[in-house]
């Protein structure tokens, strides 16, 4: 019942819902309700059909009510560039197409591509999402102003950048993000170096001793290719995983994305040092970067979040298709169908994601006292009916279309498919526009 909750009205209550809490305890409420006050989470349980005060609720009419998901590595601004550079392989991608075309590009162009992103994410059940790009301060305006949580790094390599040009200023550019962006209740930030094959030893330990000092994570792209690995062995004489241990830089602050070629000794050693590991499966598949070993990670005991990439390299941001890929994909890779459970891969999209951005004491699952980030999937259509298992359901049913409200942070940014905090139209608009630019940078034609 619903009685532990004070007589003074909640801000918001979503009711009449299958509650999948995904905390620790796998507690599913059927029905159930989430009680929001401020940007918290105040109250959940069984749901009994009793009035209870509220200034506003919503009825999940027998739809699931679960944590916002979790997108842990993405170029939101990439959505600009959403099969411009299709069906090639990973160095030929970025170094004829996407470095190219990102030296032309500036602050207003990441500006529209991250609204573009933030109404994308919102719409398919994202309410949290890491970001590793240029201009980076506009992805996080941009997060702000849709309502999104988000944690931004600037990409740092050896070559110059179009936003700050030599590497002395992008590490000062990084500071002054971290700074601008501290104690926000929306906005976290992270060092970024883009990966060991593009940042030389002496630019990853600065950057591991901006993150120490400021208590931030250091992300970057690890062992994604075999190419990388071939480079990395032919530069330094050892593997990349390898090679960031002997400078020093593994360890719990670390989140490592992507981890493709990886062997059963690579494993043992991110697991030994705490290293966190986000898994972009529709990516690697789409690059032929090859297939992560996820299922070997987690049995090891790592932390392994899921990722969507970003839209050049995807060519979507719905994390719900990502769940049902990552899914399928260990299954038929390994030859064994009850590899990556459903409800693991969820976990993977909420609170273990949560946890390798090490945002699990406020995000991930719907406990007391956490930040209210709630979506709920409205399950009556005819491809979701009927419901047996809600976890199978979301991973191998549904799709982010399903998604019909989102609270992040206890405000209401999505509500009956209709996104509150921007004008999706315009953003669409103002995206068309820049794609003009982009064919001109490329000389498309269609």
């Amino acid at each position: 019942m619903m009685t532990d909750v004070a007589d003074k009205p909640l801000d918001l209550l979503i009711v009449n819902g299958v509650v999948l809490t995904m905390d620790a305890d796998k507690s599913i409420l059927t029905p159930g309700y989430v009680g929001i006050r401020g940007d918290e989470i105040e109250a959940l349980g069984p749901y009994s059909g009793e009035a209870m005060p509220a200034l506003k609720t919503i009825d999940a009419e027998g739809g699931i009510i679960l944590p916002g998901l979790i997108n842990g590595h993405t170029h939101a601004a990439m959505s600009l560039f959403r099969g411009i550079a299709d069906d090639l392989p990973l160095l030929d991608w970025l170094t004829k197409y996407i470095f190219p075309v990102e030296k032309k590009i500036d602050s207003e162009f990441v500006r529209v591509g991250s609204d573009l992103a933030c109404a994308e994410m919102i719409l398919s059940g994202t309410t949290t999402f890491c970001d590793m790009y240029l201009f980076e301060d506009e992805v996080a305006q941009a997060a702000k102003a849709a309502g999104m949580r988000c944690i931004v790094g600037e990409v740092l390599y050896d070559f110059p950048s179009p936003n700050y040009g030599s590497i002395e200023n992008g590490l000062k550019y990084t500071e002054a993000l971290i700074k601008k962006w501290l104690d926000d209740p929306l906005i976290s930030t992270a060092v970024e170096p883009h990966s060991v094959f593009t940042c030389s030893p002496s630019l990853l330990k600065c950057a591991y001793e901006i993150a120490e000092r400021y208590d931030v994570p250091m992300i970057l792209h690890l062992a994604e290719t075999m190419d990388e690995v071939s480079e990395v062995r032919d530069r330094y004489g050892k593997g990349p995983v390898e090679h960031l241990l002997s400078l020093g830089l593994l360890g719990p602050r670390l989140i490592a994305d992507h981890c493709v070629q990886i062997d059963d000794k690579d494993i043992k050693v991110l697991a030994d040092a705490g290293v966190k590991v986000v898994h972009n499966p529709e990516s690697n598949m789409k690059l032929a970067s090859g297939i992560a070993p996820v299922p070997g990670m987690l049995d090891a005991g790592l932390t392994v979040g899921l990722g969507t990439d970003g839209c050049a390299s995807n060519n979507n941001l719905d994390l719900i298709a990502e769940m049902d890929t990552a899914a399928k994909l260990h299954k038929v890779a390994l030859m064994d169908p009850t590899v990556m459970k459903a409800e693991t891969v969820l976990l993977m999209a909420t609170r273990l994601g949560a946890k390798a951005l090490g945002m699990e004491p406020i995000t991930g699952s719907l406990e007391k006292g956490k930040k209210a980030d709630v979506i709920v999937i409205d399950i009556n259509k005819p491809h979701l009916t009927p419901m047996y298992n809600p976890y199978s359901h979301i991973v191998y049913a549904a799709m982010g279309s399903d998604v019909v409200h989102s609270v992040i942070n206890g405000r209401l940014v999505m509500e009956n498919r209709v996104v509150l905090t921007m004008d999706v139209d315009r953003v669409m608009d103002a995206a068309d526009k820049k794609a003009d630019d982009v064919r001109r940078w490329i000389g498309y034609h269609s």
